[in-house]
Formats: C-alpha cells, structure tokens, sequence
C-alpha cells in the first residue's frame, strides 16, 4: 500500500500551528523559554494521535556521551488508536495468514500461516523445529502470563523452547506506560552511536525499537511473530515496533500548517517521505519510501540523508531488515519504564537487541557540530 500523503511537521524549521485548545492544555514550565513553548507546542502536535499520560515538558537531561542539555519529556501509553495489536500465533498447521502475524523474510515480512509454521524446519534449515502436534496441527503457543514471562526474553526458558511466542497487551498493568526523554536539539556525537534505548518513538506513542534479538529468539526454537503493523508486546515497553509498515501513514498535522508548508515548498516536501517518528536523538524518521511509493536512497550508515527542504533525518528501514535504523547519528536520550526517573544516558544500558556499535568514523554527512 503506498503511504497516504501527508504534508509533515518539521521542528527545526518554521513555526506549527496548532489549535488554541491544544495549547493551552500543555502549559510551559516557569523557566521554559520562549522558543521552547513553541516547540512543546509543535511536539504535542505531533503526538496528537498518541495515548499521552503527560508532558510533553522541558526537562534537563544527560546525553548518551554526557552532554547536559534540554529535553522534552513525554509519558506516552503504548497503545496504538488507529488499530487493535494482534494477531501473532497461529494455533493449528491449517489456519491461514488471517490468524497469524509476520516474520522476517530476506528484507520483507512473511505471512506466519500455519503452513509456515509446519515447514520451520525447511525454512531454517534445522530439523529440530518443531512447534506443533503431528497428530492434530495444533501450535504449541504461550497463551497466558507466565509463558509469555518466560519466553519474551533473550533466555528462552527451556520449558518454552519450540513454541510461537506471543504475548498479549491485556497482560500489562492498566497504568503502564513509556517515558521518552529526547533532546529538543540534537547533538552531535564522536561516533555512530547504539540504540540502547530503542530508535525513537512513533507518532502514535508506540515505541519504534531497535532489532529484535532474532539470533537468540531462533536459537531457542521460537518465534515471536510481529503484527501485520510490525509489532509485538513484551512485559517492559509494551507493544513496541520492529517495522515501519504502512499502518503508520504519518503524522497528524493541522489544515494551516500544510497550506503554509505547500505554499513554500510543495514539491520539496512532498516529494519526500512522511513523518513517523521522532528518533531517540531528536531527529525526525520518515517512512522508507516517499508519497509515491519510491524507495529514498542516498542514505547515510544509520538510515540518514540530508535534505534541503527538511534539513538531516532518517528513514525506516525495509520491512523484513530488523532494523528501522541501524544507529543514532547524534547523542540519545532515554526511553524510561519510570516516568519519575531522571535521564542521564551516559550510564544508562537498554534492553538487548540494539547490537553492537558500528565500527569506523561517524556516518557521512553526519551533521556538523
């Protein structure tokens, strides 16, 4: 499906309108600037469509290499509005692609059917998959609490070994929500930086993370299919994204913000991809192809190019890659499971799956300081 074109917001250009109402529901902190007002306004619009528990907010925060700086801070609850999560597992070999999610294909996803399941063992070329009885079809599948505690985890327990992981949004806490603390101006890093804390935040508050441990997940004889969205739920974040698909055409914006973009620019601007996300950096994510359906090249090591419409951003990665992005081109903030934490990314490690830190100089094209 191609994306629905969408004029996007751009924090660090010209101003966003937004509705009177909006703004006067997020008032400023006392030493909040004026500048900074304006962006928690553009912000907020942007995450018009998202399950905001509070903020967004000026914050002091500590960046992944310790640069003390200025950030907005947003309490989002990790609930898409426009869709209902699910499903993942199919629970019989016969069941067709309506009753499953997606796994990762060669940069696609593919249908998690029951047939699909009942050929893992071709399909990894590993004879020891076995996730279903041979007598009736039937999908061993962890369809409670404590299968889903554990299974969704790097260390598969043993009991939970050949079996189609899922776990359910009903399983979280009703108060359980995400904190993203992320610098209102980016600021340049030393090197390609990790996604330890996750590659951003979605429009629609759901939490664009960083690779799914597939070696790990697949060593144990399990997969943990993603929704025909890109997503899954585990007990920390919640239901998160592992892909960028077209359930996120883009951000919401407001009639007189895209008159005002269409008369400076049309062509610069829809010509380019829509906005999806904001990454843990502060620089916005765009989908992978633009409002035609053309797939944007050009990209920098950590999915990033820059325009001079748009200024630097990134850009989702295929569907089937694991990766949204593959690294942070400027220092991170934090994605916090405690909203009354503070941010100092410096010392902080995320959950597994960001891998390793790209080797050599920083990315080319790489903003300067």
């Amino acid at each position: 499906m191609t994306p629905m074109r969408r004029t996007v917001p751009h924090f660090f250009s010209a101003a966003i309108a937004v509705p009177a109402a909006l703004a006067l529901a997020m008032p400023a902190a006392a030493d909040t600037t004026e500048a900074e007002a304006q962006r928690l306004e553009e912000i907020a619009a942007f995450f018009s469509e998202a399950v905001v528990v509070s903020g967004p907010e000026v914050v002091d925060c500590t960046l992944s290499e310790g640069t003390q700086t200025r950030c907005f801070s947003i309490t989002v609850k990790p609930e898409p509005i426009a869709y209902t999560p699910g499903p993942w597992c199919p629970t019989n070999i016969s069941d067709d692609a309506s009753k499953g999610g997606k796994w990762f294909g060669e940069n696609e996803l593919l249908d998690v059917d029951g047939s699909f399941v009942e050929h893992l063992d071709e399909f990894f070329g590993d004879d020891e998959w076995a996730l279903y009885n041979p007598e009736t079809g039937e999908i061993r599948v962890t369809d409670t609490l404590e299968s889903c505690d554990g299974a969704a985890r790097p260390d598969v327990a043993e009991e939970y070994q050949n079996y189609c992981v899922q776990c359910l949004p009903e399983y979280l806490d009703d108060g359980a929500s995400m904190t993203y603390v992320i610098p209102l101006e980016p600021q340049a890093a030393s090197a390609a930086g990790r996604l330890d804390q996750g590659s951003g935040v979605a429009y629609n508050g759901v939490r664009l993370d960083a690779s799914a441990p597939q070696d790990a997940i697949v060593a144990a004889h399990t997969i943990a299919p993603l929704d025909d969205c890109g997503g899954h739920v585990n007990l920390h974040v919640g239901y998160h994204y592992h892909a960028v698909t077209d359930c996120l055409p883009g951000a919401p914006v407001t009639d007189e913000q895209e008159a005002e973009e269409v008369a400076a620019s049309e062509d610069a601007v829809l010509d380019d991809a829509t906005s999806i996300g904001i990454a843990m950096d502060g620089y916005l994510i765009y989908n992978r192809a633009n409002s035609e359906g053309v797939v944007v090249d050009g990209l920098d090591e950590c999915n990033g190019h820059a325009t001079e419409a748009l200024g630097y951003h990134y850009h989702a990665g295929a569907e089937g890659s694991n990766a949204i992005l593959a690294c942070m081109t400027a220092q991170y903030g934090c994605a916090l499971e405690d909203g009354d934490a503070s941010c100092d990314a410096s010392v902080r490690q995320g959950p597994p799956g960001g891998g390793p830190r790209p080797d050599g100089p920083p990315p080319e094209g790489r903003p300067a300081d």
